[in-house]
């Protein structure tokens, strides 16, 4: 039985895609990355024994680890560790995390349509990219409540960047070991030190094409044909895609961008038509034509701009300068400014309205506030073994 496995999972990895990001047995989904090189050398000794204990302290976590030989490397050199968190250790942390999950789809009645859907259709993108998923009504993950969760395959209840983020906050919280009596943990110290050259998660294929695995979606590709190229630039943003695939935080950085992109449009039309009232008023400026007039700025006689070797120079000299100088300094500039003031106001305003929106539609309305109590730097985690009662939340989340 174990000769069979064996050849077996040679045979799977001989003929296994570049783009797969499955185990050699195409189930299990790679969820992490460790790279490092086994080098020859002083400190290689003890690199490979923080690695090992590191590794067999991820294995006691709940983590599976599968290592590709450095032969399969493009350099020759490097060595693969990847790493699938299984169900037990996603749903463990999960709920650690408060990660939210469907438990019912959203039966609330549909937003009536737009009347200007027509005119701005050149600018929609397709609907199974703008809303990869359906809607649903979601809440913390509890696994002694998981009947109570839509979960139809444990596969595919978290997002490949939702597994991502509990792995890291595994690694990121794993020791590996004792020096000078204190606790050494987390993979940050291991990428400082050169015991691991790389730690990263995996995109689902190259951007340029689909992926050959059928298990892959693709959505990487999908987000640089619908939303990355530069042809699509005056399409909106799959942002339920983006959100998906990258997570809540870059969603919303998008959200903003985007966002902010809209107003400063508005905000380029009206410095525009500005620019061209200033364009088609030039030759009407009194002040421009005092002084052209060789009558007037010719007959005035400016003080030399320098102390050693500038002449004496006349105001008409300047004459281009300053009916330049009319196109962005004129009447139409002080209603410009008064209208950024505006812009401004209004821009704060209408964001909060839209990140209120965003935080309904993403559940993110006690986003930050659980990043605050969840998400604390390991290493101050670790020196804080005691926690009390915060008298204001009553929650106990302050260390001591």
């Amino acid at each position: 039985m174990g000769l069979f496995l064996k050849s077996r999972l040679r045979i799977d990895k001989h003929h296994q895609s570049k783009d797969s990001v499955f185990f050699r047995d195409g189930i299990r989904r790679i969820d992490f990355v460790l790279s490092y090189i086994d080098e020859a050398n002083k400190e290689a000794d003890k690199k490979a024994e923080r690695r090992k204990e590191f590794e067999l302290h991820l294995q006691n976590a709940g983590l599976e680890l599968e290592t590709e030989d450095k032969k399969e490397s493009e350099n020759g050199k490097t060595y693969f560790v990847k790493l699938h968190a299984p169900w037990e250790v996603v749903s463990t942390y999960a709920e650690v995390l408060n990660i939210k999950v469907p438990i019912k789809e959203n039966d609330m009645a549909l937003p009536m349509e737009n009347p200007l859907d027509c005119v701005l259709k050149p600018f929609k993108l397709p609907d199974h990219v703008m809303h990869p998923e359906p809607d649903f009504f979601t809440a913390p993950f509890s696994k002694q409540k998981q009947e109570l969760f839509l979960i139809n395959d444990m596969n595919n209840v978290f997002s490949p960047s939702t597994r991502n983020r509990i792995v890291y906050y595994i690694l990121s919280r794993c020791p590996y070991g004792t020096e000078e009596g204190k606790k050494k943990f987390g993979i940050k110290r291991l990428l400082n030190n050169g015991t691991y050259t790389a730690a990263f998660p995996l995109h689902d294929c190259q951007y340029w094409k689909k992926a050959k695995d059928e298990n892959c979606e693709s959505e990487r590709f999908t987000l640089y044909m619908q939303w990355a190229k530069f042809s699509r630039f005056f399409k909106e943003q799959p942002l339920d895609l983006i959100r998906k695939y990258y997570g809540e935080k870059i969603g919303v950085y998008f959200a903003w961008l985007g966002f902010y992109t809209e107003m400063l449009f508005f905000a380029a039309i009206v410095g525009f038509i500005c620019f061209l009232y200033g364009l088609i008023t030039m030759d009407e400026s009194t002040s421009s034509k005092e002084i052209c007039d060789p009558e007037i700025g010719g007959q005035i006689i400016m003080c030399p701009l320098c102390d050693q070797r500038c002449e004496f120079w006349r105001l008409n000299s300047t004459c281009e300068p300053s009916q330049y100088s009319h196109l962005f300094d004129n009447v139409a500039t002080l209603f410009f400014a008064i209208f950024m003031g505006i812009w401004v106001t209004l821009f704060l305003e209408f964001w909060k309205r839209r990140q209120a929106r965003l935080e309904y539609e993403w559940d993110l309305v006690d986003f930050e506030e659980e990043q605050q109590q969840l998400q604390l730097r390991p290493e101050y985690e670790a020196k804080c073994t005691q926690k009390k009662r915060n008298p204001v939340t009553q929650v106990s989340n302050i260390d001591v």
